[in-house]
């Protein structure tokens, strides 16, 4: 028989059987009113969990796609902008900018570390033609959450645009996206949405669409301005993907019924179990202290070589169907990671930890077992986690 997995990247992430049924309901016409009232409830439901009252455009797209979009209607060749990388996809959004002509500054934090919003600050002082600021609000790379509300206040504050990549932060964590005067929020539908892959969500305010009618970069597919005429009419620009579409619809719903502010404080409270597990054991977190994440967990290689780490990786997803993700660029082989967003609770903690434990026992990287699964029982609590850890080899 085979052995049913428990998928713990930091995305695709696993999808609710509600979800699923919604998915797999039969295809209708994307002109017509069905689609329109499909249309109509996920821009709502993602204008509540966004709290903005802006547009929310819909590309067919991955997440990356939406980064594109906000590089192409917001830029001008030779423009000069600030970008704020604490990982790959902060790196990604500097590689679409060079692509496309745009002269990108790019302010990069240690691997691990957050932006320090004073560098930010004296960015912008020192270049005052930087008129557009990007930033990473949840990094996967690296298990870093930037502080968005300290970046916006500097970034508003000179009364500049600011984009945001929250593909894997939006819904997750807390994010008021009017209330910190952000122009452009970029998510996912794959993340803590609990849908597939395949959609798009970005968040428009007007000055970016202004923004977007003065800049130069070619664009049709992720143009603003048309994609806007069409959703008017609870339509879209290109053939939508209609059952990832079905699956938002009802992943919002779940939000919704559990409430926001609910649904954040169920994050932060894994991720603080998560976290408390694999310090009992012994194990190394990546990310620093003060910044975190809350939907996924950098560990690092606690099997001394990349070769077995991936054998620890490989017995995890064989035997205990587990499938945790590597690391990525420069730190492919050096950490990995736990992701714990979207359709996840307490008892799914318990069960990453302790097959986690398993599997580094019977590694012969740990010298006791029993330790993960109290501690995140007291961090769950809120109490201080047992201070016994286990030997890594």
């Amino acid at each position: 028989m085979a052995l049913e997995q428990q998928l713990r990247v930091p995305g695709p992430t696993p999808l609710p059987q509600r979800v699923v049924r919604s998915a797999s309901r039969p295809m209708i016409n994307h002109r017509g009113p069905e689609f329109a009232e499909l249309m109509s409830e996920v821009c709502s439901g993602l204008k509540t969990v966004l709290r903005t009252d802006n547009d929310v455009l819909l590309f067919p797209a991955s997440g990356t796609g939406g980064m594109e979009s906000a590089i192409v209607n917001l830029l001008s060749p030779g423009e000069r902008a600030l970008f704020l990388s604490v990982g790959s996809f902060g790196d990604r959004w500097v590689e679409m900018a060079n692509i496309y002509g745009v002269d990108a500054v790019k302010l990069r934090a240690p691997s691990g570390e957050a932006i320090d919003p004073e560098d930010v600050e004296r960015i912008l002082a020192e270049n005052p033609e930087i008129e557009k600021v990007f930033v990473t609000h949840n990094e996967t790379s690296t298990g870093v959450t930037n502080d968005i509300p300290a970046i916006a206040s500097v970034v508003k504050g000179r009364g500049k645009l600011l984009a945001v990549d929250s593909v894997s932060g939006a819904s997750c964590i807390p994010l008021e996206t009017d209330a910190l005067g952000i122009d452009v929020v970029v998510t996912g539908s794959q993340k803590g949405w609990m849908a597939p892959p395949g959609l798009a969500m970005v968040a428009v305010s007007p000055a970016a669409y202004a923004a977007a009618e003065k800049a130069k970069l070619p664009r049709v597919y992720f143009d603003y301005h048309r994609e806007r005429k069409f959703q008017a009419n609870n339509q879209t620009y290109t053939t939508p993907p209609v059952s990832v579409m079905y699956a938002v619809q009802e992943g919002l719903r779940m939000i919704l019924e559990e409430g926001v502010e609910n649904v954040w404080a169920r994050h932060a409270r894994v991720g603080a179990m998560i976290r408390a597990g694999v310090e009992a054991a012994g194990l190394r977190l990546f990310a620093a202290a003060a910044h975190r994440s809350d939907t996924v967990t950098p560990i690092h290689n606690p099997a001394g070589t990349p070769e077995e780490l991936s054998q620890l990786t490989g017995l995890l997803r064989t035997r205990y169907g587990l499938v945790l993700a590597g690391g990525q660029g420069d730190l492919k082989g050096r950490i990995f990671r736990i992701g714990h967003l979207g359709f996840i609770d307490e008892g799914a903690v318990y069960a990453i930890l302790a097959s986690l434990e398993l599997a580094l026992s019977e590694r012969g990287l740990l010298s006791r077992v029993g330790l993960m699964v109290p501690a995140a029982q007291a961090a769950a609590r809120g109490a201080a986690a047992p201070a016994e850890t286990a030997g890594v080899r």
